[in-house]
């Protein structure tokens, strides 16, 4: 009621001029209003205020229904300010989806985009699958995805509600699209996580190739100490110095069975073949010379020539994510980063 008479009191304010038409409500309400203001505002109350007068300078009356009067007495308020201020936006609050009903089937775009942001920022598990339905019904896509994302959230909780349970007995469509929903977001989730996979299995392959070209320098390269440890700060080359001692003295790798590690070796050793754009004689890594002359004999097929662009891709990305920025640039993202904070 408070947010009620405070809008009344803000209502007063714009009437400087007599009066012409009278909104009534649901609960038999009169609300005085111009009808200049309203037809102004809106492209469906001019067209009932037309047909709704019946002479030149008669005062007419409109009926807004389905909606209380608080909840018109806002609507009106705000086709006469043509605004939401920050100290109104409690009223929206308050009022969100019948304002958002009425902006939509009056056709006032700006405060049905407040209304949307109102009822999307204060959405909730027990309101979800009412305001999923209220957002179908009024064309709020923002409300309507807000809904689906909080669904797919926290799906327990939204199944304890009101609404699912009325759903459930009343209206089995609205039940199946809410379950489509979720289980889209589901199958989203599951590919985003396997394509996670996918980038850091690529990412540990091009940081392997990274550290082979390090084990195994060209001429102008300084080698990796056997059992020493590296002087290259997050070098990782000790587990692969482990895994090519290994592939020298695995007796099992020339054995029908064969043995795991070593083929895994061999394996890397392609991948380094496919990836290396130095000459034969430059580069020392074992069996490239090999594995380049097989690649340009057979052709590889689609899977692996997928994976090797991943891996350059990704040993790319990462020799650009440890370049030494410059001082000034440095200096420069700084600046700009602190500005960005004082700004939040």
């Amino acid at each position: 009621m408070k947010v009620s008479m405070a809008i009344c009191a803000g209502f007063e304010s714009y009437r400087a001029s007599p009066v012409d038409m009278r909104v009534v409500t649901s609960d038999g309400q009169s609300i005085a209003a111009h009808s200049y203001v309203l037809a102004s505002s809106s492209p469906v109350l001019e067209r009932t205020i037309d047909s709704a007068r019946r002479g030149w300078g008669a005062e007419c009356t409109i009926r807004v229904l389905g909606v209380s009067a608080d909840a018109v007495h806002a609507f009106i308020h705000f086709l006469y300010c043509s605004k939401v201020t920050p100290e109104e936006e409690e009223v929206v609050g308050a009022h969100g989806a019948q304002l958002l009903a009425l902006a939509h089937a009056y056709r006032v775009g700006w405060l049905k985009r407040a209304a949307e942001a109102a009822v999307s920022a204060r959405l909730t598990p027990d309101s979800a699958v009412d305001m999923l339905k209220l957002a179908r019904l009024c064309d709020a896509p923002r409300l309507y995805l807000q809904c689906a994302r909080l669904a797919a959230k926290d799906f327990a909780a939204v199944e304890l509600s009101e609404g699912w349970r009325f759903a459930s007995r009343h209206d089995a469509a609205l039940k199946v699209e809410l379950l489509k929903l979720v289980e889209d977001a589901d199958q989203r989730k599951k590919k985003w996580a396997r394509e996670r996979a996918a980038q850091e299995a690529c990412r540990q392959l091009g940081e392997a190739m990274t550290t082979l070209e390090h084990i195994f320098p060209g001429s102008d390269g300084v080698a990796c100490a056997d059992n020493a440890p590296c002087a290259t700060d997050g070098c990782s080359c000790r587990g692969l110095q482990l895994l090519m001692r290994h592939f020298s003295t695995c007796a099992k790798k020339t054995s029908p069975g064969g043995c795991a590690r070593c083929k895994r070796v061999v394996q890397l050793f392609r991948l380094h073949a496919s990836v290396c754009d130095r000459t034969d004689q430059a580069c020392r890594v074992p069996l490239c010379r090999n594995f380049k002359g097989k690649t340009q004999a057979d052709k590889a097929d689609k899977t692996w020539r997928l994976l090797v662009k991943k891996v350059t891709r990704a040993k790319v990305m990462s020799s650009l994510a440890n370049r030494q920025v410059p001082e000034v640039v440095a200096a420069s993202w700084a600046r700009y980063n602190a500005r960005v904070a004082k700004l939040r």
